[in-house]
């Protein structure tokens, strides 16, 4: 497992954009798969293969260069690695971002699963409030012990780790039909 850090370090030390990107797309992938497998109970020969390549699409192509490119905004916007820097960055993370990206998200999976603009619209008013709520109780804790004790080259893949959890209920609210 060390062995196994140690590249990802080394990797992230070349290529970290690609590394982010990778991760990102990967983990929320892996959300999915969970998602499928244990929340909707599909089973293997139910598993909807395209479903996970679409999310993990999501993943690579909007999650990991949006929050990646946030994390060196947050960081020029709030300086300093304080406990109060922390708190700032996670409020400005909370009440400016989360609530634009999670409804960036819910919109371009509706979009990926062939929604019409109409149907989207229902759909993340059905969704977001509930969503947005679900993000405050498992974000702020997270992001202030990423912001304190986390370099900025690694925020993403810690929060990616933890959002293996986050994303399997995101990937289940946002295939929610």
């Amino acid at each position: 497992m060390f062995g196994l850090w140690r590249s990802y370090q080394a990797l992230m030390g070349r290529y970290p954009w690609t590394v982010q990107i990778v991760t990102a797309g990967s983990l929320v992938g892996v959300g999915d798969v969970i998602s499928q497998q244990l929340i909707e109970r599909r089973g293997l020969n139910q598993h909807n293969v395209r479903r996970t390549a679409k999310m993990m699409s999501i993943g690579f192509c909007f999650v990991g260069p949006v929050i990646g490119s946030w994390y060196k905004v947050l960081d020029r916007l709030v300086v300093g690695a304080t406990t109060s820097a922390a708190v700032r960055k996670m409020l400005v993370d909370q009440l400016c971002f989360a609530p634009c990206f999670l409804g960036a998200f819910l919109y371009i999976s509706g979009a990926l699963n062939g929604l019409t603009p109409e149907q989207n619209a229902a759909k993340l008013k059905r969704d977001y409030a509930d969503a947005l709520i679900s993000n405050y109780y498992l974000w702020p804790p997270v992001q202030m012990a990423n912001f304190y004790f986390i370099p900025l080259q690694h925020r993403l893949a810690v929060v990616q780790i933890v959002a293996v959890a986050w994303n399997s209920y995101l990937t289940w609210k946002a295939n929610k039909m």
